[in-house]
């Protein structure tokens, strides 16, 4: 990571899932999240997860993304 790279994720933002403390680890969309079922409590364009949230949206946005890569591999 860059050394002026300052993202919510720098500044030592925590996980935006209810009930959960952990710290961030990646920030991604709010509605990306939120259309995979995660509930977050932020109003923001981008929300925080923590490793075992990431883990969890990675799982359940699987073969989404898998879908999407798809498309632009035809391009």
């Amino acid at each position: 990571m860059h050394k002026n790279s300052m993202g919510i994720i720098a500044k030592g933002a925590k996980c935006n899932v209810s009930d959960c403390d952990n710290d961030g680890f990646r920030s991604l969309n709010t509605k990306k999240i939120e259309e995979s079922g995660i509930r977050v409590s932020s109003s923001g364009k981008k929300a925080a997860l923590c490793k075992e949230h990431y883990k969890e949206w990675k799982k359940e946005t699987k073969e989404d993304r898998s879908l999407d890569r798809a498309r632009f591999d035809i391009y």
